[in-house]
């Protein structure tokens, strides 16, 4: 099936709403996520004629603003390169107990592929996301929603070694779990 372009000047009017909620849950900042979207927008018609109308507008689109925020994300990372900062999480003793056993049992979590489909869940995990330090919070969105690979991550992220990123990303986790643990009731 092929697909047309409607007319560029009800783009804002179909689409505005849904790229600016996509790009505020990957750069978490308003007017950065409002200043993807008209990019987006003016990439978009600059290239209107090179659409081949494989994908739905919608999805065109979307494509177009997800190169917009990796480009933010590289340019941000160039320009505020920052080692990882190792007090970002409490003693692991706040989430395990003697054993060394976490406090929270996840067999209380039920049906996890379930939780994903609940929005209250997905608002839960947000807030979780938006008190991560911006640059891990970014490194989890990369990796998880964006499905990027951890070598495309660290390029991105100017990240200098693969170990790095796995200490990253493992503590990124921690934060969310115990997050998720003091914040979803399902």
């Amino acid at each position: 099936m092929t697909h047309k372009l409607s007319n560029p000047e009800q783009w804002l009017a179909l689409y505005g709403d849904i790229l600016y909620r996509f790009g505020l849950a990957r750069v978490r900042k308003s007017e950065v996520a409002e200043d993807l979207v008209q990019e987006t927008f003016l990439a978009a018609l600059k290239a209107k004629d090179k659409y081949t109308g494989q994908s739905t507008e919608q999805t065109w689109l979307i494509g177009i603003l997800k190169h917009k925020v990796i480009d933010y994300f590289r340019k941000a990372s160039r320009d505020n390169v920052q080692e990882f900062d190792e007090n970002i999480i409490a003693e692991k003793d706040d989430f395990f107990n003697q054993q060394g056993h976490w406090h929270v049992n996840l067999s209380s979590w039920s049906k996890p592929e379930e939780a994903m489909e609940q929005d209250q869940f997905l608002v839960i995990l947000q807030q979780c996301i938006s008190h991560l330090p911006p640059r891990m919070a970014q490194l989890f969105m990369l990796s998880e929603f964006d499905n990027m690979t951890s070598e495309e991550v660290c390029e991105l992220m100017s990240i200098s070694t693969m170990n790095n990123f796995w200490v990253m990303q493992s503590r990124v986790r921690v934060q969310l779990r115990h997050c998720l643990d003091i914040n979803w009731k399902n």
